[in-house]
């Protein structure tokens, strides 16, 4: 019996875990996984596991191996990334931009350094009550795809764009926190002359006790601030 209901639990854990295998411009996704999206170094959905270490190398992109393609966007227009097979747990959903270097091939370029900077952000419903664990607080929680506007002043280039979903359910104490990353490679066109910022590293952007990390049982809490710098709006 024991050994069920351990079965049991991890298969529910195992389910529990999604991935971010395509890209969507405008609304339309891509025509197969890992494309334009570097493909992750765990890339299924049964082990794809969060990271919980926010010190290490995987928060820029999850370990991904080098690009194949890239989509096209103007700036000003929406893009997005299909969530598979949803997104099962609550917490918000990030989106950073880091522009590739001219003399850089997009596909193997490492965003290392102070290259992000947040671009779009899916956070809390706040009313001032009780904050939940569901989706009245958290509109991106069982999505199976989220999405951003760009914003309409970033300079045209090659970006890498990364997703980021927080999951808080088991961020009782710091390092509880798990986060499921991607990132795809945009070729960004009609931009304008804005100069995106605060630009950011990852990993140092996050500690594990940042407050955006943490979600107690009790006190319920009656506002969330997701970490990280604010959204550049342009």
């Amino acid at each position: 019996m024991k050994f069920f209901l351990c079965a049991l639990l991890m298969a529910a854990t195992a389910q529990a875990h999604y991935k971010f295998p395509r890209m969507i411009v405008n609304g339309k996704p891509e025509s197969a996984d890992w494309l334009a999206v570097r493909k992750t170094k765990v890339s299924n959905s049964r082990d794809n596991g969060g990271i919980s270490d926010v010190n290490s190398s995987d928060m820029r992109c999850f370990g991904a191996s080098p690009g194949k393609a890239t989509v096209t966007v103007a700036a000003g227009e929406t893009l997005g990334f299909v969530a598979s097979a949803n997104i099962m747990h609550f917490g918000p959903c990030q989106f950073y931009m880091a522009r590739v270097p001219d003399d850089k091939d997009i596909n193997t370029w490492e965003p290392a350094g102070n290259v992000w900077f947040k671009a779009g952000s899916i956070g809390a419903v706040q009313t001032g009550g009780p904050l939940s664990g569901n989706e009245a607080t958290w509109p991106a929680l069982h999505k199976t795809s989220v999405s951003f506007k760009i914003p309409a002043s970033v300079p045209s280039g090659k970006y890498l764009v990364r997703v980021e979903s927080i999951a808080l359910h088991l961020a009782q104490q710091p390092g509880g926190a798990q986060l499921y990353v991607a990132c795809g490679q945009v070729n960004l066109t009609g931009g304008g002359s804005g100069t995106p910022g605060p630009l950011v590293a990852f990993p140092g952007a996050y500690k594990a006790n940042d407050p955006g990390l943490i979600w107690p049982n009790s006190p319920p809490r009656t506002s969330y601030t997701a970490p990280g710098p604010a959204v550049w709006e342009g």
